[in-house]
């Protein structure tokens, strides 16, 4: 083990007997060496106004950094400010948001623009308490803008800080539990240095985003940490963090219809409020459907119907809902039909925001 982190078996020892508290500050000057070599080069950390910052960890949420990237630089690039998020068009921005998924937050992210906007001089508040008050924004989002891009001594607790601190300090407490990560900011709180918040922050991330990881063995030989974990010290590892199991998904069967007409699909917009609310989607119903059933179900005359194709099955999977869908394709030798939208197949690209629940069968018509 390298030089400063100690990690013979005495120091092991000696650091079994430390509280939590204790154990928590001694972190601080080994992850701020580590953060400082290891932190990766990142847009919105090379950067890191308060507005970047807060896009970057809206987008990071149930994402990973590799897969955010992309969507990052296109929606900073058009939308780089305050402002700009404040007036642009909702098809434009869930047009923006597409593939990131949870397009409530996108909604979230707008209506917190107007009244930053509206309220602050378009500049988010430096302060923790402010911050939350703003559509969400959560305890973790406000203290990763806090900290970051204001130097505030505030925790940022999300599930890969949650992960790292459970298995320092071998902490046996349901992760899912509001009340842990409660008690994880708490310890946080009072562990965190007055200056460098934001580097404390980012490096707890990023120890728990590149080595102490969720899936597969963690990376302790190289962790800042090692000579003060106690899940480690262990060989407890792979028990810790507890976590129950979510709540069963319920299955739903759906029927999507894939309609065609010289170069058009067939589009609706669905209502606004709900599950995908104000989005576009292929024409879909509950049931898996026998093709007898496509022309009353999705109002189709049967003799404008030029051919159908059965498509692949295609499932995907939302929070609490599993959709797992049949598909059609309906060649029309008619106009569509009333009630559908009728799309140039190139503007599904760059015009209508479609939710990934229908990304297998976009493939099928691009």
């Amino acid at each position: 083990m390298s030089k400063g982190r100690g990690g013979t078996a005495d120091k092991g020892l000696a650091a079994a007997g430390m509280d939590e508290g204790s154990r928590l500050k001694a972190l601080v000057p080994p992850l701020l060496a580590w953060y400082e070599e290891h932190g990766r080069p990142l847009p919105w950390r090379e950067d890191p106004q308060p507005y970047r910052v807060w896009i970057s960890e809206i987008m990071l949420q149930q994402t990973r950094i590799e897969a955010v990237k992309p969507y990052y630089d296109r929606f900073i690039r058009e939308l780089p400010d305050v402002a700009a998020l404040a007036a642009v068009e909702d098809d434009r921005l869930m047009k923006l948001w597409e593939g990131l998924g949870y397009y409530n937050r996108a909604r979230n992210l707008k209506k917190a623009a107007v009244v930053v906007e509206r309220e602050y001089g378009g500049r988010l508040p430096g302060e923790y308490g402010e911050l939350v008050k703003l559509p969400g924004i959560g305890n973790y989002t406000a203290g990763a803008i806090a900290s970051i891009s204001y130097g505030q001594a505030v925790p940022a607790v999300d599930g890969n800080v949650l992960r790292v601190v459970s298995r320092v300090l071998a902490s046996r407490e349901d992760i899912r539990k509001q009340s842990t990560k409660k008690r994880v900011e708490a310890l946080l709180a009072e562990a965190m240095p007055e200056r460098d918040a934001g580097s404390f922050n980012q490096g707890l991330m990023e120890v728990g985003e590149t080595l102490c990881i969720p899936n597969g063995h963690p990376l302790c030989g190289g962790c800042p940490f090692h000579p003060l974990c106690l899940a480690s010290l262990r060989g407890q590892t792979d028990q810790i963090p507890v976590k129950a199991p979510p709540p069963k998904r319920r299955v739903e069967e759906r029927t999507v219809c894939v309609l065609e007409r010289d170069g058009y699909i067939g589009l609706r917009k669905r209502e606004d409020k709900g599950l995908l609310a104000s989005l576009y989607e292929l024409p879909n119903a509950e049931g898996h459907l026998a093709p007898e059933e496509l022309a009353e179900t999705f109002h189709l005359n049967r003799e404008a119907i030029f051919s159908l194709e059965r498509l692949p099955d295609a499932k995907h999977i939302f929070s609490h809902v599993e959709w797992h869908m049949a598909g059609y394709r309906v060649r029309l030798a008619r106009a569509m039909p009333e009630g559908y939208i009728a799309a140039r197949k190139e503007d599904l690209k760059t015009i209508y925001p479609l939710p990934n629940a229908f990304g297998r069968y976009i493939k099928l018509i691009n």
